[in-house]
């Protein structure tokens, strides 16, 4: 009987675990353990900078024989180009801007130092997924240092009113310092430290929706095996952040404190998973680039070099190219008064669905149903503002520390936006409800080096596109927008001045940046993309994957999987899978084992010695 049985379940068990292996490993791994060499010295030259990172876009520099045609020279991008380069493919990234990083990219203005858009970055311990997947795509030449435990600082409220909390990092000291400042709250901050360590395992299995057949993905949620799989994403994926949130606890600060990280959508309209998520990515600590933001372009930018392609700036995409069957063959870059046609058997953007679909395809193809249908997955985040202060004076100087301040007016975030966004053009910049601050300088360990005596702050916040429409036609602009755009600058920085009064005496530079003039061309200026609930929808994940109904046309960044440089890490590595037509995760988990296995081993050996 033990024989039948053998003999019957034995062929099943062997089709199943060769079916898996095959799905997983048929294909050589893009990663190596070898590729990982000692860290070079810190590039301080700006000049030798500049090749790598402006380098322009010329005929002669396009390479022959192109595989993939990468728009936008983002994260997703660049780690999608890094991939398919390392595998052997010919990749070509193209960046409308003149420097390659999108929000990592960093620009010097009178002796100023700016990080656009990377503020910190968690998940970068030794041998996490993340760090292991980094050090792959730069060949182990990115450092990250650890920034102080003290993480964050929230302002809320105003004058004699303003309640200031801080969140630490820590495993352990994250939830504790919480409960110590809501010491009548402190089953609801346990609830919601248990939800965050629930999703964060269940990260994997996200991914797999969208790297699984699309067919296959759809058939287990719609069956009811994923929620077997993933019963934090099926009940909690559409569960509003302010509705969890208000079911734990009564005090409106926890609860604010609970969804702090604004992005663009109130958190009514937001996921507490993905919530909750971005909380948990800093529990094992922030960490900040060695040598600035632009040291992730810079470097992801050599990989890609090392190995055939290229990455060209001042490259406007005006349009993709679609052969006589309709698949994507190419892309056009407008150069002057020329248009350029780039040929490559596959396009990858990263320049956001909505700018994909919308912008850069025929008409006649945009109006199709199936594209529509992938189009309305998401909808715009609103547009951010960024303030741009310089100060002749260190930042202990002018008593600040690597910490983010954020600012709210009052701890209902849901009323606020809502008051705010349907203000008019005219009545908005007096009346900003929320922002915060950050200090590129006092997080970049060589900044006292590099830019001896001064400090760069950026602030930021949200606002209408549609307030900045009547200047959307004319590139030029004028004394008018300047204006406007400063009544905004100025209320924050006032805003500013009310917990740092040193502040004001020391501010000598100050720029700001609108919708209209945001550098990563986002749609509406919403660069950390969409985080809805229709986003994180089970079915709306499996559906809003790297591929496109266009043959050839794939799609990469934050509009994949979540915003930010992680969720940007994240776009890119599900492009290059699907892509690749592989997974190539399986083989960074191989690894990150490996690492950590000989990791186990170095500590055992030295522990030996010592005793």
């Amino acid at each position: 009987m033990w024989l039948v049985l053998f003999g019957i379940f034995l062929p099943s068990w062997m089709a199943i675990v060769g079916g898996t292996y095959w799905f997983f490993f048929r294909w050589r791994s893009p990663f190596s353990l070898k590729s990982v060499r000692p860290k070079e010295p810190l590039e301080m030259d700006q000049k030798k900078r500049d090749k790598v990172l402006k380098k322009d876009f010329t005929k002669e520099c396009i390479p022959h024989d192109l595989d993939a045609v990468v728009i936008g020279s983002g994260v997703g991008g660049l780690t999608a180009a890094a991939c398919l380069a390392k595998v052997g493919k010919k990749v070509l990234v193209l960046e409308e801007h003149d420097t390659a990083g999108g929000c990592t990219h960093s620009f010097v203005e009178k002796g100023f130092e700016f990080d656009t858009g990377l503020h910190y970055v968690g998940q970068m311990h030794e041998n996490g997924l993340t760090k292991v997947a980094i050090d792959q795509i730069t060949e182990g030449q990115l450092e990250f240092v650890k920034l102080d435990q003290h993480i964050n600082t929230m302002h809320i409220g105003q004058g004699d009113d303003c309640r200031t909390y801080t969140l630490l990092s820590g495993k352990t000291e994250m939830e504790a310092h919480l409960k110590k400042q809501f010491p009548n709250d402190t089953q609801a901050v346990e609830n919601f430290f248990k939800l965050t360590k629930l999703c964060s395992k269940q990260i994997p299995a996200l991914a797999a929706l969208k790297i699984l057949p699309r067919w296959l993905a759809l058939y287990m949620l719609k069956s009811g095996i994923a929620d077997r799989l993933l019963p934090a994403h099926s009940t909690l994926s559409d569960t509003s952040a302010s509705w969890w949130a208000g079911m734990q606890t009564n005090n409106k600060d926890l609860q604010l404190m609970f969804n702090y990280l604004f992005h663009g959508t109130p958190p009514k309209d937001s996921s507490i998973l993905i919530n909750s998520l971005l909380v948990h990515h800093y529990k094992r600590g922030a960490y900040f680039p060695k040598g600035g933001a632009s040291e992730i372009p810079y470097h992801i930018s050599n990989t890609i070099r090392k190995y055939g392609g290229e990455v060209l700036v001042r490259a406007p995409v005006s349009r993709i190219l679609l052969d006589a069957a309709g698949a994507a063959c190419g892309v056009v870059v407008r150069k002057g008064q020329e248009e350029v046609e780039v040929r490559a058997k596959m396009v990858i953007s990263n320049c956001g669905v909505f700018n994909t679909f919308n912008r850069l395809l025929p008409p006649e193809v945009v109006i199709k149903p199936d594209i529509q249908e992938r189009a309305n997955l998401l909808k715009p985040g609103k547009g951010c503002l960024l303030t741009f202060c310089g100060f002749d004076a260190t930042p202990e100087e002018l008593g600040l520390g690597q910490a983010t301040n954020w600012f709210y007016k009052d701890n209902d975030m849901d009323q606020m936006m809502d008051t705010f966004f349907s203000l008019s053009k005219d009545d908005a910049p007096e009346n900003i409800p929320m922002m915060y601050f950050t200090l590129p300088s006092a997080k970049d360990t060589t900044a006292k080096i590099r830019h001896p005596g001064k400090t760069s702050m950026i602030m930021v916040t949200y606002v209408n596109s549609d307030w900045f429409d009547e200047w959307n036609v004319d590139s030029t602009r004028g004394d008018d927008y300047m204006a406007y755009k400063m009544r905004f600058a100025n209320n924050m920085f006032d805003w500013a001045c009310q917990q740092f009064p040193k502040l004001r005496e020391k501010l000598v530079y100050q720029e700001v940046s609108t919708p209209l003039s945001t550098y990563t061309g986002a749609h509406l200026g919403a660069m950390y993309s969409a985080e809805t609930l229709d986003k994180y929808d089970p079915i709306s994940m499996a559906k809003n994957r790297c591929d496109t109904p266009i043959k050839n046309l794939y799609i990469s960044g934050q509009d994949v999987f979540s915003s930010g440089v992680a969720g940007e890490l994240q776009g890119g590595l599900l492009c290059a899978s699907t892509v690749l037509n592989r997974n190539i995760y399986a083989h960074l988990h191989l690894m990150k084992k490996s690492l950590k296995r000989a990791k186990a081993k170095e500590n055992a050996r030295l522990a030996k010695k010592l005793q």
